[in-house]
């Protein structure tokens, strides 16, 4: 393709020298033939080495800067493949680390209810034998106090028998009543010995 522009070029040149040299030639000047063909052959020769010349001094650079350029493309290409493959595979090592970390963020959650639900049923076993201790002891202790009410209440009772038969005798007992209890129990005493 480079050598058909090359050529492109170069037939395009020639004819515009051509129709420069024609447009020349016929303002009137009297030419002979022979100097207007050595002349034009001149200029043609003066223009392909001038041409090949500038060719050869440019095309060689500007293959270079394409050549480097290419390279430079290429390596380019090649370091964005490589970036995006190792941005995948972060990208995947990320993910992979991620689904880990729910994974066990939710097994941590399992594991943190299922030791919750255990604490639950300790404290609430702990709570009942509580409450049954204190129901047994609060029994004990109101049987207690029962116990004692009425002890205290058969104390209490007894007293005021005793201060009620105190009254009593007082009030009845005659001094008859006394000689005779005192004769019954001496009675009773010496069939005893």
């Amino acid at each position: 393709m480079r050598n058909t522009l090359v050529t492109v070029l170069t037939i395009a040149s020639l004819l515009g020298i051509v129709g420069v040299s024609l447009a020349f030639g016929s303002e009137g000047h009297q030419v002979e033939s022979g100097v207007l063909l050595k002349d034009f052959l001149y200029r043609c020769l003066n223009f392909a080495v001038t041409f090949g010349l500038l060719a050869y001094f440019v095309t060689k650079p500007l293959r270079k800067g394409l050549a480097g350029r290419r390279e430079g493309i290429e390596k380019e290409l090649a370091e964005a493949r490589k970036a995006q493959e190792e941005a995948e595979a972060r990208f995947a090592e990320y993910d992979r680390k991620l689904n880990e970390a729910t994974g066990e963020i939710e097994s941590i959650y399992a594991e943190i209810r299922h030791e919750g639900e255990l604490e639950r049923e300790k404290i609430l076993a702990n709570a009942r034998q509580m409450a049954e201790k204190i129901k047994s002891e609060a029994q004990k202790t109101a049987s207690h106090e029962v116990s004692r009410a009425r002890a205290e209440l058969q104390r209490e009772a007894t007293r005021m028998a005793v201060a009620i038969a105190e009254d009593l005798l007082k009030k009845n007992f005659t001094p008859q009543d006394h000689d005779r209890l005192v004769n019954e129990y001496m009675q009773k005493v010496g069939e005893l010995h």
